[in-house]
């Protein structure tokens, strides 16, 4: 065997956000003796330093020693099930490591696990391999064990194999991150749903313990007029330091200013903001829901203050539907420092002129700036619907792009996330008539086949649209939650997508019944 190293290589430095962590696990055993069980280690380091240096990556890499016994790979799988700030797990069989060695720990495991077949070098020194070469760096045989048990145990994982240098592996490991970042948040979610649903609606119900035993999230139901309580006791001081900075990041309307007309409807919009910011913070929730049916002692419908939670991260579903505020919290933590935004969406009508069809997506007030093209408008205009104050609200277009809507339905016996490929585009022409936030976006493959699929799947009218993840993100989460997924994209077709359902129906309720 090659001689022990002398000094291990210096760690490089990280590249993700502080808060949540990626536990790095390597997989080998006694049998090769002290000197090479250091230089797995040396290596195993180094690998997980280039994960940790790779630019964007959503969650710290933390390299743990090298583990090559059952009593170590349960201790090490315990510990990442008890740290709050593990998200995930990464696992490397450097070696070959007996996979039932692994069947405990596995078996234990309640983190989202990433199985990565890698290997130390990109090319083989083939004038110099040896035998010794080739015991120290077998991965292609101890992750065929490793793989062989996790199937044999029925482990869900996401399986990346290439060299960490590849540009594409990359990418796929910050997907799975994401994933398990956003299934941790909603491990953890509280929702505060301010009145019930919208009566006489279907798709907005859904099992709320079911919920929390799938998903974690905790969701609980309270008076409006809690919430009014709140908007009332706001201080006149804060209310206006917030006027003051609305009136510096948007385009204020005149009537809106300070001295104008309708000032007044403007600072009753912030005491509504800083009502709803307080309970939301006091009671340590990352998503609400509203109702325009049930609005209490409110004055108006909140729109400004919707906009300005979800644009700090927090959930939100309109008319009460606590699933889409659950997924839009989910989506915006997966999704935290990338380029782009994420919004509460709903299909609203089409634009059907053969060749060039379209929908025009909108939420009466309640759509996200995170999504906007420019410098939001702030302004006041009559709704027609609540029977309050005209309420203040931002208007602006979506930035165009590629994106994905996502909606989340409960099916009786399981949740189907079902999401559709989009392109954002600008509106055809300008909507002078129409002062709410908006966007406009081409489906994939087209509308036709779109809609079709999106009827066929049950989706919801309600959405999350999102530039800033993929179907790839979307994928692995539905995959850690053990979630159905349903995809609408440029591959799409009728026949086979209906298919697709009947096989699912069938996997999820013989799966259910194991």
């Amino acid at each position: 065997m090659t001689a022990a190293p002398t000094s291990s290589p210096a760690p490089r430095a990280s590249t993700a956000p502080a808060g949540r962590e990626v536990w790095f696990l390597t997989g080998s055993q006694g049998l090769y003796g002290p000197a090479t069980l250091a230089q797995v280690a040396e290596q195993s380091r180094d690998v997980a330093g280039q994960l940790a240096a790779l630019p964007g990556s959503p969650a710290r890499v933390v390299w743990k020693p090298v583990l090559t016994d059952s009593a170590a790979i349960v201790a090490a799988v315990l510990a990442a099930n008890a740290d709050p700030a593990c998200v995930g797990v990464i696992a490397w069989m450097h070696t070959f490591s007996p996979a039932k060695m692994w069947i405990a720990g596995l078996d234990l495991l309640r983190r989202p696990l990433l199985h990565l077949h890698t290997q130390a070098n990109v090319e083989l020194p083939w004038s110099t391999i040896d035998m010794d070469f080739m015991n120290l760096n077998q991965a292609a045989h101890g992750d065929r064990e490793f793989g062989y048990v996790q199937s044999r145990l029925g482990v869900p994982r996401k399986t990346v194999a290439g060299h960490v240098s590849d540009p594409a592996v990359g990418p796929r490991i910050h997907a799975w991150m994401r994933a398990a970042i956003g299934a941790a948040a909603l491990r953890s979610l509280r929702l505060a749903r301010f009145g019930d649903n919208m009566r006489d609606v279907a798709v907005t119900e859904g099992d709320k313990v079911e919920a929390q035993l799938r998903f974690g999230v905790s969701v609980n139901t309270y008076g409006v007029n809690d919430l009014v309580a709140a908007v009332d006791s706001a201080a006149e001081a804060d209310v206006t330091d917030l006027v003051k900075t609305y009136a510096d990041s948007y385009r204020l309307a005149p009537g809106l200013a300070p001295g104008g007309a309708r000032h007044a409807s403007l600072r009753y919009a912030a005491r509504i903001e800083l009502g709803l910011r307080a309970f939301l913070d006091d009671g340590g929730f990352g998503a609400f829901t509203t109702n325009f049916e049930d609005l209490g002692g409110l004055r108006q419908l909140p729109g400004l203050a919707v906009q300005r939670l979800m644009a700090d991260g927090y959930g939100f579903g309109g008319e009460g539907d606590w699933k889409t505020a659950t997924l839009l919290h989910t989506v915006k933590a997966m999704s935290r420092g990338l380029p782009g935004g994420t919004s509460f969406m709903e299909d609203y009508t089409y634009h059907l002129v053969p060749g060039s069809e379209l929908i025009l997506g909108a939420h009466m007030l309640e759509v996200c700036p995170s999504i906007a093209a420019g410098r939001p408008s702030c302004e006041i205009h009559p709704l027609g619907i609540g029977g309050r104050e005209d309420p203040v609200r931002l208007v602006f277009d979506a930035a165009p792009g590629p994106a994905v809507v996502v909606g989340l339905a409960d099916m009786g016996d399981r949740f189907r996330l079902v999401a559709n490929r989009i392109d954002v585009v600008p509106p055809a022409q300008p909507l002078p008539a129409l002062p709410v936030a908006r966007a406009v976006w081409r489906p994939q493959p087209d509308l036709r086949t779109s809609t079709e699929a999106w009827l066929t799947a049950g989706g919801p009218h309600h959405t999350v649209l999102s530039s800033a993840i993929g179907p790839e993100e979307l994928a692995d989460l539905a995959d850690v939650l053990g979630t159905e997924l349903l995809l609408i994209d440029a591959d799409t077709s009728i026949r086979r997508f209906t298919q697709e359902i009947r096989w699912n129906q069938a996997y999820y309720r013989l799966a259910r019944g194991l």
